[in-house]
């Protein structure tokens, strides 16, 4: 039963630890991803990266497989604590995380119209409620927050979730049967979809990306299986060393799986068999490279790329703001005479990315994550005293 497990001592199941630079590889590729995509699509609107530019969108499912693995984590260690998780606490440490650099760039978009552009706005109650992504028109200004939206849907759901499992004393038999058929309607989804809104219809795209890629139902694949890989090392210790005693082998089946994912969508992105079966395999070739990447010893785990860290530190704000920078930055470049295909437009448009995500993360990010560790310093729901002076030292 999950609520029968040996707790951890706090200490070791919600102290902040050592950054893992494995991840931290991994989410500075997935930001670097989504960068050079959206370059390609509002920027030059021609191949500038190549191949690498046109896969780029599938850095937001990175994304989504290093939060599902992560935030699993820190629920179900706070589980198995002496104190439990506190919902509270989870939810105030999730909102001083995401939100102040949120609304600073919704305000951006809303106050300051040379900024959005021409493109429409969504009513604000949809941002702030972060439902925008439901049937979101594409072409829509801060149209890159539906995957914010997913992300705070089931930041919403799966501690209340796994709270209510633990209550009820269901087994991990369930709770894996639950993720198999999760998985299952999130195919049958994209099926139903697919034939009933993009399949012989004239606007067939633009009812793809509305009704289909934006949708929560049809997107949770890969939060899905990080939360399978957590569930997977916090319930089933022996099976997790076992595995992950292979990490250089679970990396390169993870390189070898993604690859042949990126293959199918390259060949045939908005076609059936992908739409259905296409986001699994991309969550299944994510969560082997997350597994190879903590596993002890591995390569990956060990590996320390030049700015992987600070790329990784920087990632949030640099997706808030990159592609409302680079679209304003082209512009001014094109009115000297700089086209947005020069190595010069490339290097400084990037550069600025990472410049104004880096102000971002240091005049509002950082002030609200102390904040955080001040006031909200676990997600457990009791800190005894000798954790109190841990957490204070």
């Amino acid at each position: 039963m999950i609520r029968n497990f040996p707790p951890h001592s706090l200490h070791r199941s919600s102290m902040p630890t050592t950054r893992v630079h494995g991840l931290d590889t991994l989410r500075a590729i997935a930001v670097s991803l989504v960068v050079l995509h959206h370059y390609v699509l509002f920027v030059s609107n021609k191949p500038t990266f190549g191949w690498v530019g046109e896969i780029g969108w599938a850095g937001v499912d990175l994304f989504f497989a290093l939060s599902g693995y992560l935030i699993g984590n820190q629920i179900f260690r706070a589980l198995r604590s002496e104190g439990g998780l506190s919902l509270k606490h989870f939810y105030a440490r999730r909102l001083l995380r995401t939100l102040p650099n949120y609304w600073v760039v919704l305000a951006l978009y809303f106050l300051w119209p040379a900024f959005r552009g021409d493109a429409p706005l969504l009513p604000l109650w949809k941002y702030l409620g972060f439902v925008q992504n439901h049937q979101l028109e594409p072409g829509s200004a801060f149209s890159h927050s539906w995957s914010l939206a997913i992300e705070e849907q089931f930041y919403l759901l799966l501690p209340a979730l796994a709270i209510a499992a633990a209550g009820f004393g269901r087994s991990l038999r369930l709770a894996w049967c639950a993720i198999a058929l999760a998985f299952a309607a999130g195919m049958l989804a994209r099926a139903w979809l697919w034939q009933d809104v993009v399949a012989g219809e004239r606007y067939w795209m633009h009812h793809y990306y509305k009704y289909i890629y934006y949708s929560s139902f049809c997107r949770f694949d890969e939060l899905l299986a990080g939360v399978a890989l957590a569930l997977l090392k916090n319930h089933h210790a022996g099976a997790w060393q076992r595995l992950t005693r292979h990490g250089n082998a679970l990396a390169l089946a993870g390189l070898a799986v993604s690859g042949l994912a990126f293959w199918l969508f390259l060949r045939d992105h908005y076609g059936f068999g992908v739409t259905v079966f296409g986001y699994p395999l991309l969550a299944l070739g994510f969560s082997l490279l997350i597994a190879g990447a903590v596993a002890e010893g591995a390569l990956l785990q060990r590996l320390r790329v030049p700015g992987a860290g600070a790329l990784a530190l920087w990632s949030y704000a640099i997706y808030l703001l990159h592609k409302q920078v680079c679209v304003l930055g082209a512009q001014w470049l094109a009115q000297h005479g700089i086209g947005p295909e020069s190595p010069l437009a490339i290097a400084a448009l990037l550069a600025l990315s990472v410049l104004t995500g880096w102000l971002l993360y240091k005049l509002v990010e950082t002030p609200f994550m102390a904040v955080r560790e001040r006031y909200v310093p676990t997600n457990a729901r009791r800190v005894h005293r000798a954790d109190r002076t841990a957490l204070s030292s």
